[in-house]
């Protein structure tokens, strides 16, 4: 077997390839204690909870 490539593979064929390659919005929920955006199932950086439970003590 052969690392190297038998055929040059032309800008439009590796760009078509790359296409795919874009970066996606993070998905964010409302938090269920005080209503702020948030990632799912991470603590809220507003008031520090999760799943309705005060995990750190919000400053």
């Amino acid at each position: 077997m052969s690392i190297c490539p038998k055929n040059k593979s032309s800008k439009a064929r590796r760009d078509k390839r790359r296409a795919n390659w874009k970066m996606s919005a993070p998905n964010l929920v409302k938090c269920s204690k005080c209503g702020a955006l948030m990632m799912p199932h991470r603590v809220c950086k507003a008031c520090g909870s999760y799943n309705k439970r005060e995990i750190v003590s919000a400053e």
